[in-house]
């Protein structure tokens, strides 16, 4: 096939006044000669684009208002420089090449846009300076060497920045404030001043006050004109060494302005805290122990601050008389050594000791406090090692154990119980002699044991019924023990051709009834003396049983129950009379 070359017919072709042209091809065979056929079609040519112009900024001054309000790192204005290339021909770099304000100014470019955008770099202050001047450069960013002669490929335009008057809140001298004051110091004490000015033109009065958002804001006020601090409060360095508080500030004219500022207060120490023990010792002794041989390593602690009271000094307490037990060294590195003065300890002797030890610091003022450390005797071994330090360590040298003192302890418990249910049982109320309160013979009293008869002299003395003036004192009754003994009663003596048997049984009677030896309940006494013989003749029934007699029985049977069965016996005894 045969082809066709197409070219340019113009100089310099310039896509930025014409991009696009069309153009017809016809082609023709034979040569061209008459008689031959032809055909045409039509190419369309785009021009491509280089890099053959140069940024340019459509103005050669520029000027921008920002307010002295304006925050940090915020945009605050934008600029573009135009560029007829197309593409990555047209990306540009902003730059501020100079300037009183290249400090407080940045710029940056919107690869989207090919825009300029400035932020603040700087907090404004209208009433320091008010306006700027910045020289902003616009480059490519992609040159095209071939057409370097046609550059340079970059532009410079200025801009001015006009800085706004905005009405600011107060400005306090410092960022932050730092403040000390003594612990125990009086409520009312000054901590220090903070200071804060109006920073515009019109210079207006600043009103100081405290933000009482926490707790530690309510331990100081301050002064509303002079912004001075004081304290509210007593404060304790051991309890609380650090404060935060806030103080805020605004114009009279304006209060919504309001500006805030952190103060810290710091709490100095005083030497007000004695030292003390650093923990609660157990300090230990063996019985085996020589002279001059530590015991124990002590150690204090301060809640002060180390400058007042790191050194501390012991000593035993000079009030007391010279121990001759124990005796204490100090180290001088804070600590003290224990010691024993004497050979050995008994723990039969004395098992505890207690040891007042004095620590003093060396703060301003000095301070000093007395502990007493706790001292045990204990058994140890050879090598130091503490075996026991219990008193049961006693009674197992003396070869007694545990189970042996059990089982003394259950026998002395044994002979207890069985003293006192003896005891119990001998002071128990003994059986009454009456068998049963329905006997018919309630007033008779009955013996388990059964006596020798008219021979026996001896079961009961009679010999003062028989003769009443024999009788010179009381006798005891014997089936009965008396619990209190009774005062012999003395009668004066009769003849007994005086003696009445009447009254005599009736003074019988009353002592009787008196007598508190007597049992509570009835019984029936017997006299056996009858007195003098009467013409009568006697009235005894002893020999009733030997003779006969007519009476008749039969009433007994109309007495009622309780002579039902005497009526029986005397019926029983007439029968056998008649039979």
């Amino acid at each position: 096939p045969i082809t066709g070359v197409i070219r340019t017919a113009l100089h310099n072709m310039d896509r930025e006044a014409r991009e696009h042209y069309s153009v017809v091809i016809q082609a023709k065979d034979m040569a061209g000669q008459v008689g031959g056929l032809s055909g045409s079609t039509t190419v369309n040519i785009t021009l491509t684009d280089v890099n053959d112009n140069p940024p340019r900024f459509p103005q050669k001054h520029y000027q921008l208002y920002v307010p002295e309000s304006a925050q940090v790192g915020s945009a605050v204005g934008k600029i573009k420089a135009n560029d007829a290339d197309t593409g990555s021909n047209a990306d540009m770099k902003y730059t501020i090449i100079n300037g009183d304000g290249s400090g407080v100014f940045s710029i940056s470019t919107d690869k989207e846009t090919r825009e300029g955008i400035l932020s603040l770099k700087k907090p404004l202050n209208y009433e320091k300076k008010k306006s700027y001047t910045l020289n902003i450069e616009g480059a490519n960013t992609h040159l095209d060497f071939r057409f370097s002669h046609l550059g340079p490929f970059k532009d410079v335009t200025m801009l001015k920045i006009i800085v706004g008057d905005v009405d600011e809140p107060p400005l306090f001298t410092m960022p932050s404030y730092v403040m000390e004051v003594y612990e125990n110091a009086k409520i009312g004490t000054v901590v220090g001043t903070v200071t804060a000015q109006d920073p515009d033109a019109a210079n207006s009065l600043v009103r100081y006050f405290l933000d009482h958002n926490t707790e530690e804001d309510r331990y100081f006020t301050i002064d509303a004109s002079t912004g001075t601090i004081k304290t509210a409060r007593i404060f304790d360095r051991e309890e609380t060494p650090w404060y935060n508080i806030t103080v805020a500030a605004s114009e009279i004219d304006n209060p919504g302005l309001v500006s805030h500022v952190p103060v810290g207060v710091r709490i100095l120490d005083i030497n007000d805290n004695p030292p003390e023990l650093a923990r609660e010792y157990d300090v230990v002794v063996c019985e085996n122990a020589k002279p001059g041989q530590v015991i124990q390593t002590i150690t204090a602690t301060d809640k002060d601050y180390s400058a007042n009271g790191a050194r501390f000094h012991f000593s035993l307490d000079e009030g007391l008389s010279l121990n001759p037990n124990f005796t204490l060294r100090d180290n001088e590195d804070n600590t003290a050594s224990i010691l024993t003065r004497r050979r050995s300890y008994s723990r039969a002797t004395q098992d505890i000791y207690y040891l007042p030890v004095l620590i003093s610091d060396g703060g301003v003022p000095p301070l000093s406090s007395s502990s007493t450390l706790t001292i045990r005797v204990c058994a140890c071994e050879r090598d130091g090692r503490v075996r026991t330090c219990h008193a049961e360590a006693f009674l197992s040298s003396a070869g007694l154990s545990t189970g042996a003192l059990i089982a003394i302890l259950l026998c002395v418990v044994i002979l207890l119980a069985i003293v006192v249910l003896f005891i119990t049982l001998r002071r128990s109320k003994k059986e009454p002699l009456i068998i049963s309160e329905e006997d018919v013979r309630e007033n008779v009293v009955t013996y388990d044991d059964e006596g020798g008869g008219e021979e026996d002299t001896e079961a009961f003395d009679i010999t003062a019924l028989r003769n009443p003036s024999a009788a010179e004192e009381l006798k005891y009754r014997r089936d009965v023990r008396p619990e209190v003994k009774p005062v012999p009663r003395h009668h004066p003596s009769s003849s007994l051709d005086s003696v009445d048997v009447q009254e005599f049984i009736k003074q019988r009677l009353a002592e009787a009834d008196l007598d508190p030896s007597v049992p509570p309940y009835d019984s029936l006494q017997t006299y056996a003396y009858e007195g003098h013989r009467s013409e009568a003749g006697s009235i005894s029934s002893l020999d009733s049983a030997t003779t006969h007699s007519d009476q008749d029985y039969n009433y007994l049977g109309d007495w009622g129950p309780e002579f039902k069965k005497l009526a029986e016996l005397y019926g029983e005894i007439e029968s056998e009379r008649t039979t």
